[in-house]
């Protein structure tokens, strides 16, 4: 009779170590598994490779768009066709640029939440341009006029300053030679359907921007009721501080 009750109890033990296991890991794993990182103005995709490592590392599906940056509207064909990649629900995150190319793409049927990374978010009817006026630009700013071609770049004696200052030196050199030819009629194409308006934002302000300085990237949330997390870093937080920016993907995965 001993051995019989012995073996009842270690069973249910057993039974509740394997149940609280269990439980702990649905609480843990993400809700949703895939992520679509979409990169700016002046960069191109190889600057998520620090924030791909950390959110793979966690088990989340990653996808990388390469923008051709010749238009809005070449930009949200890119990144809907990353999406239609994808094999559920996905967290779809935007930089600089990229948050006005998801505030279209956004409304994708596989978006579930958006990510604005010291993003830009226009509304219906509005373009970047317009944001990108409310505020003085930083002394650091090194955005360039366009070229004959149509074409905007950054100064490379401002680079550093105004796009990278927590990076490297060397770092940013690379970034400087990576960023891709961007056709700056794409700043003063309006948005048709801000997919803010129906899907769960959040926006990370990088408090060091010079390029989209702060208070503009909290007016535009505040705006929008996006849950806002400051970071401090400049306006490529996304390599100075991958894994903050890991945090709030993460956390919009689990909502």
């Amino acid at each position: 009779m001993k051995t019989i009750k012995s073996f009842l109890a270690f069973a249910a033990i057993l039974f509740s170590l394997v149940f609280t296991s269990a439980n702990v890991n649905a609480q843990t794993a993400p809700q949703i598994k895939n992520v679509v990182l979409v990169h700016g103005a002046f960069a191109d995709g190889s600057g998520w490779k620090g924030l791909y490592q950390i959110l793979t590392k966690k088990g989340y599906n990653v996808t990388i768009v390469q923008n051709p940056l010749s238009s809005l509207a070449d930009d949200v064909k890119a990144t809907n066709l990353a999406l239609d990649k994808q094999d559920g629900p996905t967290i779809l995150v935007g930089h600089s640029w990229g948050g006005t190319v998801i505030t279209e793409a956004g409304n994708h049927p596989k978006v579930a939440a958006l990510v604005y990374v010291a993003a830009l978010q226009p509304d219906n009817g509005e373009n970047s341009i317009q944001w990108l006026q409310t505020a003085p630009p930083a002394p650091e700013n090194g955005v360039l006029a366009p070229d004959d071609k149509g074409i905007a770049y950054y100064d490379k004696a401002k680079f550093h300053a105004g796009f990278a200052g927590d990076l490297s030196k060397e770092d940013a050199d690379f970034m400087f030679a990576s960023q891709g030819a961007f056709y700056a009629n794409g700043f003063g194409t309006p948005i048709t359907k801000a997919a803010w308006r129906t899907k769960p934002s959040y926006g990370i302000v990088a408090t060091e921007d010079k390029s989209i300085v702060p208070s503009i990237q909290h007016a535009m949330y505040k705006r929008s009721n996006t849950k806002i997390t400051e970071i401090k870093g400049s306006h490529v937080v996304f390599i100075s501080q991958p894994a903050k920016v890991a945090d709030v993907i993460i956390a919009a995965s689990k909502k």
